[in-house]
């Protein structure tokens, strides 16, 4: 459980990292069974429904970059999803009642690793309070050479930054102001078991991974369950299996928070990776020699 300054100091600014959350078994379970899936990346060769690709990925030398709604690929990512000290601690942070929103495994390898440029979650799914937040189980430790996730202190308690093309008018998943700039960001370090927590609301980024070790990160985003998503829900049976803790509710809790729709969409999709793409000038320069034609 968190204290009472832990508690603190994520409100005041808007992330914390918690050391020895999963016990080293834990942690090993979690490494067997993506490894398992990298091989079976190996039967691949483009991005599917279960599979996101590194550039540069091929049979031979598999680099599997996400791996999408793990908790619909294998029991134990569901088990950690509801992993009683990881629902403890955000019950802490947003409430007794969770929900689930989404949830991928990112994977940065070694000497490389794609970036995520500079984005805020709020901007991709809006709701009617920013009780929110994203949970990422750390399988590696991770570090500021093998990229680990980088925040802007309080940037929480600001504005939501534009994420759409100053030309095209699409959203691309990033932010575009020009003015914009990640002074004052500060790294959230972690061993292995250990998790960060960002505000859906928190400017976040991570760059290219330049180590010799892999930075793979579980991440898990929770909401408080009077939440309610701006884009829609689906229908009442869906909405409610997302429930991890608590019962079902009709009231929706609506607080002034600053909202931008992230539409129209633009042509490509599938993952924060892909949509970035679309951006005319990114932050972290990936060189032209990583990115291969598929």
């Amino acid at each position: 459980m968190l204290t009472q300054k832990q508690i603190d100091f994520y409100h005041e600014f808007g992330y914390i990292g918690v050391e020895n959350v999963l016990s080293a078994a834990e942690i090993g379970e979690l490494r067997r069974v993506t490894d398992e899936f990298v091989e079976k990346s190996r039967a691949v060769t483009q991005h599917t429904e279960v599979f996101d690709l590194e550039p540069g990925h091929t049979a031979e030398t598999p680099r599997l970059r996400r791996l999408k709604d793990p908790i619909k690929q294998h029991p134990l990512y569901d088990q950690t999803l509801r992993h009683p000290k990881i629902l403890d601690i955000v019950s802490q942070l947003i409430g007794p009642g969770l929900r689930s929103n989404g949830n991928k495994l990112n994977m940065k390898y070694a000497e490389f690793g794609s970036p995520v440029e500079w984005h805020q979650d709020w901007a991709f799914y809006p709701h009617t309070n920013d009780d929110l937040l994203a949970v990422g189980v750390a399988m590696d430790p991770m570090t500021l050479e093998n990229g680990c996730l980088l925040v802007i202190p309080g940037s929480h308690k600001g504005p939501i930054v534009d994420h759409h093309s100053k030309s095209r008018g699409i959203f691309v998943g990033a932010v575009t102001d020009e003015d914009f700039t990640a002074a004052g960001a500060v790294p959230i370090l972690l061993e292995a078991g250990g998790i960060s927590i960002h505000h859906v609301r928190t400017l976040h980024g991570s760059a290219p991974n330049t180590s010799s070790n892999p930075r793979r990160l579980l991440l898990y985003q929770y909401c408080a369950i009077d939440a309610w998503p701006l884009m829609g829900f689906g229908s009442w049976d869906a909405f409610n299996a997302t429930i991890v803790r608590g019962e079902p509710t009709r009231v929706a809790r609506v607080t002034n928070v600053p909202v931008r729709m992230p539409v129209p969409a633009g042509e490509k999709g599938g993952s924060i990776y892909e949509t970035q793409t679309m951006m005319e000038k990114r932050m972290y320069n990936v060189p032209a020699e990583k990115v291969l034609a598929r």
